[in-house]
């Protein structure tokens, strides 16, 4: 254990003198600093040469330790050459394994695909699917507050405290490990189903700094998003990054027409290039990626489905409805809001001017949720 920290502790050294030399490509990389002591995570790697070996009866062997009995989650493709024994908050003990595989790209099919995420549902589908958002962490509020509760409540360094601790720490980690499974089945089922994947590149930072931060953590898009893109890559599909300044929400999913830009409330619109009328004209689907030129995303991702609508005024033309960028989600939550709480006046995106809505008729406690 000390001769593989002296090592870890060496390579940093020299990965660090190599950078102030000027010898050495990549990132720049700093001195080595001590482990956090606010870190509860604790690991220890063994090489080919500490002599661990795993027992013909499943049981993992370590120096100075013994035989561990292990819980496998699969069957290990090649032979390990290393392992990192890892202890977490929650007082569990992980066993990571090195081993050199080659997966093989999954056979080639038709589908496309473009996702659209969001709070209301976590994932809307180009195909009309919605995928329903979990809530995670909403749903265990009760306890992790009542565990919080009982720790705050426990002498500072006695045994009862620790004891506390790690139950709210079990608590927290039942949330994270339900979420990245949720994650892990949900990426790879639209990879697996879909040659091409599309996804819009949201703007997680800035959204954590509403009042629906909780919500955007909750969801998990930055980590979706990435196992979308290395599931991609391993498996020989092809994924691609929607721009959040394209303006897809202002161009004709048919014809490739930019109609301008449209209010918030604004969900579906129709094209004005179009002379004829049909039923379907009235309600177009979302811009799909490819009509907007300069991203490069694969042809024939159809666009996504918007099913808010909108009364318009009994003068005013056909209001079009377009797509709003589930990227704005505070200002899409806070317009509801207002919408169901008060009295709003919506322009006319034709005149700029002139009232097209008077009172609400809904309120905020009538409004059907979309998941329960």
């Amino acid at each position: 254990m000390l001769q593989q920290a002296l090592a870890d502790l060496n390579a940093a050294y020299r990965n660090f003198l190599a950078c102030l030399a000027g010898e050495r490509n990549g990132p720049r990389m700093g001195p080595p600093r001590f482990r956090s002591r606010k870190d509860r995570r604790q690991a220890i790697r063994f090489t080919s040469n500490a002599r661990w070996q795993i027992t013909p009866s499943g049981k993992l062997r370590l120096p100075k330790i013994g035989d561990v009995p292990v819980r496998w989650s699969r069957a290990l493709p090649s032979a390990p050459s290393s392992v990192t024994v890892i202890k977490d908050a929650a007082g569990r003990y992980f066993a990571s394994f090195v081993v050199a595989t080659e997966p093989g790209p999954l056979p080639e099919t038709d589908p496309v695909l473009g996702i659209d995420l969001g709070l209301a549902h976590f994932a809307v589908l180009s195909d009309g699917r919605k995928i329903c958002s979990p809530r995670f962490l909403r749903r265990a509020e009760t306890k992790l507050r009542r565990a919080q509760r009982a720790l705050s409540r426990k002498q500072k360094g006695s045994q009862n405290r620790d004891k506390a601790r790690i139950k709210v720490a079990r608590a927290h980690a039942r949330v994270t490990d339900a979420r990245r499974e949720f994650h892990h089945q949900l990426s790879t089922t639209l990879i697996r189903d879909n040659q091409a994947v599309a996804v819009e590149d949201l703007a997680v930072r800035g959204l954590a700094r509403t009042r629906m931060a909780k919500s955007v953590y909750d969801a998990g898009w930055s980590a979706f998003v990435a196992m979308l893109e290395y599931k991609a890559r391993l498996y020989g599909r092809t994924f691609h990054r929607v721009g959040r300044f394209e303006p897809t929400s202002q161009v004709c999913s048919a014809c490739a027409n930019k109609d301008g830009p449209k209010p918030l409330h604004v969900r579906e619109w129709t094209c004005r290039s179009k002379t004829g009328s049909s039923p379907g004209a009235a309600r177009r689907s979302r811009n799909p990626p490819e009509a907007t030129p300069g991203h490069g995303v694969t042809d024939g991702i159809p666009g996504l489905q918007a099913e808010v609508d909108v009364k318009t005024g009994a003068s005013s033309p056909p209001l079009g409805i377009a797509k709003t960028m589930y990227a704005n989600l505070a200002a899409f939550a806070i317009m509801v809001w207002r919408h169901a709480r008060s009295n709003i006046v919506i322009i006319n995106p034709d005149t700029q001017r002139g009232p097209l809505v008077g009172r609400t008729q809904a309120s905020w406690k009538t409004r059907p949720r979309a998941c329960r």
